[in-house]
């Protein structure tokens, strides 16, 4: 078995925490909802990026290809200056939302190269240029575009030019799971020589300014050698960062530089932009041994580099406070065999020969294990503010999200993106959990099992969407995703986890009983949702209060629903077929996905219908009044109705004689009375078919999907149909 597979058993296993420290640092902090505390709710403004490296976090923190322990208290990231930028690249930079002509959008350049589950091997490339940071050039050009043009993007600015950049590579390998050798190389890009200074900077998260930690943490310069500060954290440890000997030793804490940001006098001059200002203004050669302690520490790195010249420098954190040689040959063999560990964990998993085609699968991978994040909100305390605090306004109190003071997060999470969506969006964490289960199962379970936890549902049952609105409705694919994620496990292990899956059936059922009370308001299994993931294909927000009066019927949102229903049907044959018990609720969800069926597809004097036989597809309909207006728009809200598709197995239908007995009875009922039949061909002997639509109307949205003059392109399937 490859070592890192056994790393993760022995960390499941409780035997040693290989997932204590882990990419979780955030790339950005800054311009998120829970370091909003405007009146207005107006999180692009409250905290911007030219506050970021003079204001301290309230929810945690950011970097470039940081690294943090799992609670977020000890983080460590790379800043470095070309001599020509107005500030430190301490963090990646981006427009807003408002800013962008498409949103917002990181303008920077930058790859996750490598990651293995337990992150014993981490390596990362952020591409620096050598002229000043097109800041205000980004901004301005930007915000002159329309929608309708493409985005003004860094290597349009010129920044690149001729090669005047600089590779920036950082690698993490762990020797063992508190002693972390880490690697910088840069490499010139540019024929001509260019200087550049690097600060690979620790620091501590700053949680005593809010009453949450005392002031007694420390980093502090090390009397018994060079290259060395001692750190004392009362929660996380004590630790020691060796480093090779820079050219000076830089301290200061994380502490809010009052006089920037409000025009106050700062209390000391160690405040967390300290660095900018002795780099920007040359006095970082006076520094000496002025100051030998903080809550931030950066080793100041300077140097020369010739065209095409590389540049190491190496560093370790480490619990070992005695270490002889920490950066010698101990350090190259750790890292060059986490390296080759990762290379043979990684062979395992390759389902193609294509040396190519493993190089992106592996990058890919690396990208959805980078992108886990620390995320930290506590929406109760968020609303009424931190004890011996100013409080925020009391407006707040009935703004965003005030409906969730049950709310109360802090985990490790997969993010969609770590700089312009770092927050979690329960549909995207859903679909993350797939890929993620081929590198680790059991993380992927647990990512599943944590949005059902009593301090993110809500006690309605609602499974909170984004901090920028947790009452958003997402799509319900928690039980598709529960479900593949459960029957990949069990093709690996050979036997189905069902501990894990009673779990997830029984908070799912309370979600779905949600579904089922609060988003049919009229209880004929038609159901409304909101833009449900796909907000650019309307005619109008979805998401809002239809102008005048009047609520959408919507197609995709009843198609989910089916597919909801079909999946809880599922968890429960399969749970059942060992445990009769719940037999009873896999006839429950059998009936709740009848009547969706019979109601999407039924047209009578009381319903116009969502299907449109003139035009062979299904649309959603607006209900005013007494009057059913379809939104003839060819999307793919239409094609939704495709996914609700299962077969049962017979030899398990043989185990559930009473589900067996429904199946029949409903048959001949239909039959009888004439209803729309759902089922629409059965045998006892045979595997039951479960489809929400009938075959002909199928055959008619599968024949527009794979259309190229519609829907189906050289790149899947499209949105929007072209006609």
């Amino acid at each position: 078995m490859e070592l890192e597979k056994k790393r993760l058993i022995r960390h499941y296993e409780g035997k040693k925490n290989w997932l204590k420290w882990g990419p979780y640092l955030s790339e950005r902090q800054w311009g998120t909802v829970r370091e909003d505390y405007s009146p207005d709710g107006s999180a692009w403004d409250y905290f911007p990026h030219d506050h970021a490296r003079s204001r301290v976090y309230r929810w945690g923190e950011d970097g470039i290809a940081g690294i943090s322990d799992e609670n977020c208290r000890i983080c460590f990231s790379v800043a470095m200056w070309n001599g020509q930028d107005p500030i430190l690249k301490e963090r990646l930079f981006g427009l807003t939302s408002p800013q962008g002509n498409h949103g917002e959008d990181v303008k920077e350049l930058y790859y996750y190269l490598d990651n293995t589950p337990t992150h014993s091997y981490m390596k990362y490339l952020y591409k620096y240029g050598q002229r000043p940071y097109p800041y205000a050039d980004l901004l301005h050009k930007n915000s002159e575009r329309t929608v309708e043009e493409y985005e003004y993007e860094i290597l349009d600015t010129g920044w690149f030019d001729n090669d005047d950049y600089f590779d920036v590579y950082v690698e993490y390998a762990k020797k063992d799971v508190e002693d972390i050798c880490i690697q910088i190389t840069v490499k010139n890009r540019s024929k001509e020589t260019r200087e550049l200074y690097m600060l690979p900077t620790l620091w501590f998260r700053n949680l005593w300014t809010f009453g949450l930690m005392t002031r007694d943490n420390i980093i502090r310069k090390s009397s018994d050698c060079s290259g060395k500060v001692a750190i004392y954290h009362n929660e996380t440890g004590n630790f020691s960062l060796y480093f090779d000997e820079p050219e000076s030793y830089l301290f200061t804490n994380n502490e809010n530089n009052a006089e920037r940001l409000f025009g106050k006098e700062n209390s000391s001059p160690l405040v967390k932009d300290r660095f900018h200002e002795l780099l920007l203004n040359n006095k970082w050669k006076e520094e000496g041994d002025l100051y030998r302690e903080g809550s931030k520490f950066s080793p100041l790195y300077h140097k020369e580099l010739e065209g095409g010249e590389e540049w190491t420098i190496k560093l370790r954190l480490t619990t070992d406070s005695d270490h002889d040689d920490p950066l010698g040959l101990e350090f190259d063999k750790a890292v060059q065999s986490r390296q080759h560990e990762a290379d043979r964990f990684y062979d395992s998993l390759y389902i193609h020969e294509n040396q190519e085609l493993q190089n992106i699968q592996r990058q890919a991978w690396a990208g959805m294990l980078w992108t886990k994040q620390y995320y930290n909100f506590n929406v109760s305390r968020w609303l009424l503010g931190d004890p011996g605090r100013p409080a925020p306004s009391h407006i707040r109190r009935h703004g965003r999200n005030h409906e969730w003071k049950s709310l109360n997060n802090e985990d490790i999470m997969s993010m969609p993106d770590k700089w312009e969506y770092p927050w979690y969006a329960a549909w995207d964490t859903a679909f993350h959990c797939i890929p993620l289960a081929r590198l680790d199962t059991q993380f992927a379970k647990d990512q599943l099992l944590l949005f059902l936890k009593e301090r993110y549902m809500h006690p309605n049952g609602q499974i909170p969407a984004y901090e920028w609105h947790f009452t958003d409705v997402n799509p319900p694919v928690h039980g598709w995703a529960a479900l593949e994620v459960y029957k990949m496990d069990k093709e690996k292990t050979g036997h189905g986890d069902l501990k894990f899956l009673k779990r997830i059936f029984s908070k799912l059922s309370l979600n779905f009983t949600w579904w089922v009370n609060r988003k049919d308001r009229n209880q004929n299994n038609i159901f409304e949702g909101g833009f449900l993931g796909l907000d650019n294909i309307g005619i109008f927000d979805r998401n809002v209060e239809i102008v005048g009066g009047g609520y959408l019927k919507q197609a995709d949102s009843t198609a989910w629903m089916a597919l909801f229903a079909l999946n809880m049907l599922e968890m429960a044959v399969e749970i059942a077929v060992e445990d009769d018990a719940f037999e009873d609720m896999a006839i429950k969800y059998f009936k709740h996905f009848v009547y969706i069926a019979e109601a999407l597809n039924r047209m009578d004097e009381h319903w116009a219908g969502i299907w449109h036989d003139d035009d062979g597809f299904f649309y959603d309909v607006m209900v005013k009044e007494d009057r059913f207006i379809p939104i003839k728009i060819r999307s793919i809200v239409g094609l939704t109705t495709l996914f609700a598709v299962l077969r049962i197995e017979n030899k398990k239908l043989e185990k559930l004689p009473r589900l067996r007995q429904s199946i029949e009875d409903f048959v001949k009922q239909r039959r009888k009375n004439e209803r729309y039949k759902v089922i629409q061909t059965y045998e006892r002997n045979q595997d039951l078919f479960l489809t929400l639509i009938p075959r002909e109307r199928m055959k008619k949205l599968v024949h527009a999907m794979i259309d190229r003059e519609e829907f189906f392109s050289d790149y899947g399937i499209r949105s929007l149909s072209k006609i």
